[in-house]
């Protein structure tokens, strides 16, 4: 099992200002520093790690590295709780040494690599919104059929009718911007950062939307612990923060429209 130790506690969104340093010596790196909010954190069997070796300022002087769990000199400094259960932690590398041969592609393009990444991580995050939107659709309408008020099923009603629309409508858009990241990646080989940006921002952000539809369809019960749509919504979250969150997609998508 992998894990992407990318983030830092006050380097997220904006990675070029990572502080982990891998300084060169003898036969490799030292690395010390530390990684946070890392998916697979503590059970991972290795880490994809980005640190800074200095070839350049900012971006162009940092640098991707393999490193297997067990090496010494990493650590789980903490395990991160969240509102949906998720394998999270905060990493400490001190003085930890890092063969030459596990450094990936050339000193001081590791920021270049990360991005390529994220751009696949996008698209899959985007998929996962749609398959939470989708669920949220069909118990909803499993209840907007089965439920009656006033006399007649809940599907009777026309402001119901309309919230059921909107989400079908944001699912099969969602779909599509996902679909079309997917197949210009499989079969056109190119960067999908735009394509990707746009999966990952419409997906996410119209998936919250379906779920919290699905929550006011079922009134007092969509909040009950342990309800699917309850689980939903809880579970949603963070796909509009981790992987970039929506306002850094919104930049990605201008600047690539800009650019054109």
């Amino acid at each position: 099992m992998a894990a992407f130790a990318l983030s830092e506690p006050d380097a997220g969104s904006d990675v070029a200002a990572m502080r982990t340093t891998a300084t060169p010596i003898s036969g490799g790196y030292l690395v010390n520093g530390e990684k946070t909010w890392i998916s697979n954190g503590g059970i991972a069997d290795f880490y994809t790690l980005f640190a800074r070796t200095g070839e350049a300022p900012g971006a162009r002087g940092i640098s991707a590295f393999v490193v297997d769990a067990q090496t010494p000199g990493l650590s789980i400094a903490e395990r991160i709780p969240v509102i949906a259960p998720h394998p999270l932690a905060r990493l400490s590398f001190k003085d930890m040494m890092v063969p030459q041969e596990n450094r990936l592609h050339e000193a001081g393009s590791g920021f270049k690599a990360a991005m390529a990444t994220l751009d696949i991580f996008r698209s899959t995050v985007g998929a996962a919104a749609l398959g939470f939107a989708r669920r949220a659709l069909e118990e909803s309408s499993h209840r907007v059929t089965n439920r009656h008020l006033f006399g007649a099923p809940m599907a009777a009603l026309q402001l119901v009718q309309a919230q059921i629309a909107d989400m079908a409508l944001d699912i099969d858009a969602s779909a599509l911007l996902i679909y079309r990241a997917a197949w210009t990646k499989d079969v056109k080989k190119t960067r999908v950062t735009r394509e990707a940006a746009m999966a990952k921002l419409y997906a996410t952000d119209h998936a919250q939307n379906s779920i919290d539809k699905a929550v006011q369809i079922f009134g007092g019960l969509g909040v009950r612990s342990g309800h699917p749509v309850e689980k939903l919504y809880r579970e949603i979250r963070a796909l509009r923060i981790y992987e970039g969150a929506s306002e850094v997609q919104k930049l990605i998508i201008a600047r690539q429209v800009l650019e054109q």
